[in-house]
């Protein structure tokens, strides 16, 4: 099996918008098989789908309202029940077109949860969604920043048997809680300078996927990342293993396609 595919990837940001048939040639020839396209709230869920639409058998949705919100470009806020309740009838609307959830979640990073009750009312968000995520028969793409206990923890309680977390930057030893639970783990190229090969060391091949989180989490920080760069994510948890690249190339796509079962039904291998 070859080919690599971008699970975690934020193509509609305004990052892409002028260059956009470039970054997904350049995807191609890296030998990318397919980019999970992430939301974060309900006002880009139309330009997904239709990313979704122009990229066919390439770009697939996920739609999902993140635990912080960006209100205008420079301020950003915990999420409210408010921002959900605009969202569900969107996510019902495309629902057939989903590969999953997301990107959902919970995020304590002090300055979103300094107002009393911002926590509770992320678990609340996390936990419709993931109500939904299991009437749908999706897997939940997620987000845990600071929060990476906690975020496993609730999965947990949910019954959430499908999930994604992306980026996790918790302890390698609360993501094993996750890997006992069938939850797979995603890494971003600036694994290349993070805290994140000390949780590659640990993770069983079998439980981690490829992501970019383009534009963000490159190999190079203020640098736009794009999904061209997942070789770079892949190449260094081989290095990390020890393992042959296609070792790790061959097992983590096959854990996507498994994880996803929407896309190995799209993808053409």
């Amino acid at each position: 099996m070859h080919g690599l595919v971008d699970c975690h990837c934020h193509i509609s940001s305004e990052d892409f918008d002028k260059d956009i048939e470039e970054v997904i040639a350049h995807s191609k020839q890296a030998g990318l098989l397919g980019i999970l396209a992430v939301a974060e709230h309900h006002g880009e869920f139309d330009k997904i789908i239709e990313l979704s639409q122009r990229f066919p058998g390439f770009i697939f949705p996920c739609l999902g309202v993140h635990p912080v919100q960006q209100t205008v470009p420079t301020v950003q806020r915990c999420v409210s029940l408010q921002d959900l309740d605009a969202a569900l009838p969107l996510i019902e609307k495309y629902e057939e077109h989903l590969v999953a959830i997301g990107e959902v979640g919970l995020d304590f990073t002090p300055r979103f949860v300094s107002e009393e009750g911002a926590k509770d009312i992320q678990r609340q968000v996390l936990v419709r969604q993931a109500e939904l995520a299991k009437r749908l028969d999706l897997p939940l793409n997620v987000h845990s920043r600071s929060a990476g206990r906690p975020t496993i923890q609730l999965l947990k309680e949910q019954g959430v048997e499908k999930a994604l977390l992306h980026a996790f930057d918790g302890k390698p030893s609360v993501a094993m809680e996750g890997v006992k639970a069938g939850y797979f783990f995603s890494i971003p190229p600036s694994i290349i300078r993070s805290e994140q090969q000390k949780l590659v060391k640990q993770l069983p091949l079998e439980n981690i996927c490829l992501e970019t989180d383009s534009p963000a989490l490159g190999p190079e920080k203020q640098v736009r990342n794009e999904p061209s760069n997942l070789l770079v994510s892949a190449e260094y948890i081989s290095k990390i293993k020890g393992l042959p690249l296609e070792t790790v190339l061959e097992v983590t796509t096959r854990n996507a396609l498994r994880l996803f079962p929407k896309l190995k039904a799209a993808i053409k291998l």
